[in-house]
Formats: C-alpha cells, structure tokens, sequence
C-alpha cells in the first residue's frame, strides 16, 4: 500500500482516538467529538489532511448502512403503520419549513431562485446525527424518536424531487450568476454517471417508470424467495466471515440498484432493509454491519469537522452565527407545532424539534447540484456550508440542555419525556432446541414476549412450518445478544444445547447485562456447579425431572400407588436439589463428593424406605441438611 495512504488512515485513526474519548468523557457525546477532530486535522486546523472531500464521498457510506439497519428494525406492516405520520407529519414539516426559509432568505435580499434553492438545502435535517443520537440514547422507540424517524424519511425521499426540480428552477430563473467555478461540481456529477452508466446505461422514458418498478419487485421477490436459502446455506456452512460478506454485498447492491435509477442510496439501502424484516437472520446481518456503520459513520462527522472553513466563520462571525440561531429556531418552532398539531404530547414535540432542528448532509449533496445548475454562488454556499455543519456540531449541545433543564419538568420520563412505543421481548431465549420450545411454549401460553435465536439454520427453516420465530446467530457472541435486546430483557433463558457454549453466554450474560435474571441448562451436576459459581439466578439439570419421571411409572407399574410414587420422586428431587446446593462448594473435591454421594444415597435409602407420610419425610429432610450444615467446618 502507498506510504502516503497510510499514513492518511493513520491521522484519521489517531485524531479520532484522542478527541472522542475526552469528548465523550466530558458529557458532550462523541459526535461532537469526531467534528473537533475533523477541524483539527482538517485544513483549518493543522492541515494534515487537505481534501475532506475525499473522505466526506466515502464516509457517506456510513449513512447508507445505518439506514438499512433501521430497515431491518421495521416489518413491511410497521412502515404502513407509519404512513400517516410519514407524509403528514414529514410533508407538513418540509413545506412548512421551506416556505419560511425561501420567504426570510427574500426579504434579506436573495433573488428568488437562490432564496428556494438554498431553502430546500437548509429545510432538510441530519439523518446521520439525528439517528446516531437516537440510536445511543435508545430513543427510536419512543413516540418522539418515530416521528422524527418519519420526517427524516420523508425528507430521503423528497430530495430526490428537489435535486429533480433544480434544472427546473435554474430554466425559469435564467441563469445568472457567474459560471467560472462549476467545474468542480460538473466533473464529480459526470463521473457519477459514467460510473453508472458503464454497468448498465440508465432507463428513460417509459422504461424508467417500469425499470423502477422491476427493481423494487425485484428487492422483495429476492429478499422473500432467494435470500433465505442462501443465508441457510451459509449458516450451514459455518464460515462465519461469509455472513460479513452477504451483508456488505447487500447494502452495496441496494445502493447501487437506486443508484442506477437516480434515486437516494440511502433510500434503496433503507428498503433493502425493510424487505429483510422479517427474515430469521436479521440479527445476525444486524451484527455484521454495526461495526462498519460505526466506523464510517465516525469518519462522516470527521469529514464535516474538515469541511467546516473557520476562515469564513472569522471572516463574518455575526453572519454565521445569526445564521445557525435563526435557523434551528426557525426550525424549532415549525417541527415543534408540526408535532402538536399531529397530536404529539408536549415532551415529545419539544424532544422532536430539539433532534431535528439542525440542517443536514443532504444540503451539501443539494450545493453540488445548485452550483452546476448557476443557481447558488461560491460565496455563499461556502457560508450556508459552514452553517450547516455548526448546526449540526449544535444538536448534541441542545440535548444536554433538553435533559438538564426541560426534561426534568416531565414527569413521564426523566431522561428523554417520552415514554416507549413497544417493549422488545421481556424474554431472550438463547437455544431453541427441545428444552427452549418447551419453556417457550409455556410463556406463550401467557403472552409473554420472547426473543428466540438458534445457531442451526436448517432447525430454524423446520421450527418455521410449526408458526415459530427464531432469528439465526451466535448466542456467544455479545454485539447480536445486544442487537437482539438483551441490554432491555428482564429474563435470559441459556437452553444451549452445549456446555462450554451456555457457560460462555452465561460469563457474558453477567457480565454485560446485569438487570436479567439468568435461567440455565446444565448438562449434569459438575456443570451445575459450574453455572452456580457463576451466580446464575436459577440452573436445572436436563434429565432429572425426565428420568426421575420415568423411575416414578416403574415404581407404579411395581405396585405402589400414585401418592406415594409421587411423594417419593417430588422428596428425592427436593432433597438432591438442596444437596447440590449444600455440596457445590466442593466440586473440586473428588474425594468429598464421592463421600457426600454415598451417604446420600444410604439416607435416601433408609428415609424413603421407611417414612410414608409427607410431613413427616418434610422433617426429616430439613433436619438431615441442618445436620450437613452443621458438620461443615467453620471458615
């Protein structure tokens, strides 16, 4: 590799390394970390780094993969749910907006065609920082966090129309301004093309509208049809780095496909997403692809710290400033009566607008397209680019004072003034072999919630003939336990049908996510023991109620009557589930246990032989272990 990209890679790793940490330390969140990191390196800074352009066309990747993700969150039926708050509160939200921005930008001076183009860059929010915030403060599950999930979607969807409309506008308006820096802007639009063009040239006409539809038929009948035995083959293969590969592979042709017909990246990935709801490997897709979502998107807030031009912020510091006041206000004010008027509570208006009110990404992807077209100067897409990227800097700032200063005054919630849409399974049920079905079945009976994932792809494909639900992945493995909402579970049930693997979740388990109660399987005693050193809240041996079932029927089919063939097995259950508990201490002890079993097995003999009433077996059971603990030397 080139010295010279290295060391590249190597500045941008360490200045994120150093700043986000301190950022995050400091309360301000790490968003606001990787923009001071930017602007440190970037060439307003110590100009090590001289092309945020570079970085800011890779990094937008970032955006895309968190898009599918959220996708993979939503169930077709969940985003019809939606569609109300989609284009009534999105539309109302956008039109609202872009009137009051075109109509100030007017009255300052603006022609009227410059007013609406740069209107239609500022009116769009940041769908990288807004979620990303959502995302770390679990907020996509509220009232609010939906809605504004709703605008933002609508906005993905509406730029597609405004960067359509721009030719439009640039037509009607005459074409002005001087052409001499368009260069630029031109040439990356033409080699975007190319880049389409030469996989296949793009529809027109008559064919665009049914290329459109052919590509999202298309998504579903794949994701539906063909995806699934390809997912089954893979996780019966066990490469586990293939799974990584489909993943990357996926977004990567969901993207291309819209961009091919000119659409958003982000909206095809989203979609992709969407059609992948509700198949059984989602959670493990989910985990594969966090990671490399992270990474860029760290990158993408890097990128806007380098593009943010301080000399344009000194040379005019009134103007920029008034610029990123008057503009979350102008926001602020128009996403917060949106909310009321769609009935939104007053916590989750004021939580809404505090998320959105900045400007967003997409208006530097709109400045691309203004400039080609002659309809924004240099001049001032430099400064709107520069309020753009404070605004953004700003959003995480205004949190922190939404939760220090407004949400406290809700009594619905502390944190956020919000309160969740739905609950993720109460229950995470890692193995859905013989003992996690029936455990499950007995939960359903009460409706109670559970998550089930399963690593044998070709038992999930069987368990789904029988109306079960199991997401496909490795219940060892700590970013799917999280991706599958085990950070939110009150109970984890460990029926993994392996030893090693059911104390490794259990380690984990404990380690990770302490608010739930740890249910688990053990194979045989000396794995019981292993599972209570553990402190697991509750362990059961596989066999023993099975087993001690059978020797109670041939205890009947010898001719003892039910009372007493239960009476029995329910005493030497009791009895050698307390031993256990007794005697665990000792499990390195070969020569203690083998003692402590030999007189259980004579006091079993003699006490079962003997006693027939229950009471009285009662007592002397409970003498027999005070005499245990009795005997037990003194630490």
């Amino acid at each position: 590799m080139d010295p010279a990209s290295l060391l590249f890679v190597f500045i941008l790793l360490a200045a994120a390394s150093m700043i986000v940490p301190l950022s995050k330390l400091a309360g301000l969140g790490p968003i606001i970390g990787y923009i001071l990191a930017g602007i440190l390196i970037g060439p307003s800074g110590l100009k090590l780094i001289t092309e945020p352009a570079t970085v800011l066309h890779f990094s937008e990747f970032g955006v895309v993969m968190m898009l599918f993700l959220i996708g993979l969150e939503l169930r077709p039926a969940h985003l019809w749910q939606m569609r109300g708050k989609l284009i009534g509160l999105g539309g109302l939200q956008v039109g609202l907006t872009l009137m009051a921005l075109t109509g100030g930008l007017v009255v300052l001076g603006l022609v009227a065609s410059a007013a609406l183009a740069l209107g239609m860059a500022l009116a769009l929010s940041s769908t990288a920082v807004a979620l990303q915030i959502m995302e770390e403060r679990n907020l996509l599950k509220t009232h609010g966090g939906q809605s504004g999930f709703a605008i933002l979607l609508f906005q993905d969807v509406i730029v597609i129309a405004m960067i359509a409309a721009l030719p439009l506008l640039a037509a009607l308006s005459g074409g002005d301004l001087p052409t001499t820096e368009l260069a630029p802007a031109q040439s990356h639009d033409a080699d975007r093309h190319s880049a389409a063009d030469f996989i296949m040239p793009q529809p027109s006409g008559i064919w665009y509208g049914a290329s459109v539809i052919g590509v999202f038929v298309g998504m579903i009948i794949a994701g539906r049809l063909l995806l699934k035995p390809l997912f089954r083959l893979i996780a019966r293969s066990g490469v586990r780095e293939i799974f990584t590969a489909i993943a990357l592979a996926l977004v990567v042709g969901a993207s291309l496909m819209m961009g091919w017909l000119g659409l958003s990246a982000a909206l095809g990935a989203f979609l992709g997403g969407v059609v992948l709801a509700d198949s059984e490997y989602r959670h493990q897709l989910e985990r594969d692809i966090e990671p490399f979502k992270a990474l860029l998107l760290g990158l993408f807030f890097m990128s806007v710290g380098m593009s943010l031009d301080l000399g344009v912020v000194a040379a005019d510091p009134v103007l920029i400033l008034f610029g990123v006041l008057g503009l979350m206000a102008i926001k602020f004010v128009i996403l917060y009566g949106v909310g009321r008027i769609f009935g939104l509570g007053n916590s989750t208006a004021l939580l809404m607008a505090v998320l959105l009110c900045q400007a967003g990404e997409f208006g530097f992807v709109l400045f691309q397209f203004a400039r080609a077209e002659n309809l924004l100067p240099a001049e001032l897409i430099t400064q709107a680019s520069a309020i753009i990227a404070l605004s953004m800097a700003m959003t995480p700032i205004l949190l922190i004072g939404y939760n220090t200063l407004i949400a406290p005054r809700f009594s619905s919630s502390k944190r956020t003034g919000d309160s969740p849409v739905d609950e993720q399974g109460t229950v995470l049920i890692l193995g859905y072999g013989r003992l996690g079905q029936i455990a499950h079945r007995l939960l359903h009976t009460q409706n109670i919630p559970a998550t089930l994932i399963d690593h044998d792809g070709d038992h999930i494909e069987f368990i789904r003939q029988f109306d079960s639900r199991v997401f496909y992945g490795d219940a060892t493995d700590i970013d799917l336990l999280r991706s599958a909402g085990a950070g939110m579970a009150k109970v984890i049930v460990i029926s993994i049908d392996n030893t090693d693997h059911v104390l490794k979740a259990a380690r984990i388990c404990k380690e990770h996510f302490p608010q739930a109660k740890l249910v688990a399987r053990a194979r045989n005693r000396t794995h019981m023991f292993d599972l209570m050193a553990l402190e697991v809240d509750f362990v059961e041996r596989e066999t023993a109620r099975a087993a001690l079932a059978m020797g109670r029927e041939t205890l009947r089919f010898l001719g003892y009557d039910k009372d007493r063939s239960d009476r029995l097995m329910d005493a030497f259950l009791r009895y050698d589930f307390k031993m256990i508990e007794e005697t665990w201490q000792h499990r390195d002890n070969l020569e203690k246990l083998i003692e402590e079993a030999a007189d259980t097995r004579d006091f079993l003999r003699q006490t079962l032989g003997d006693i027939d009433s229950a009471e009285e077996l009662e007592e002397v059971l409970e003498a027999r272990l005070k005499q245990l603990r009795a005997e037990e030397p003194k630490p």
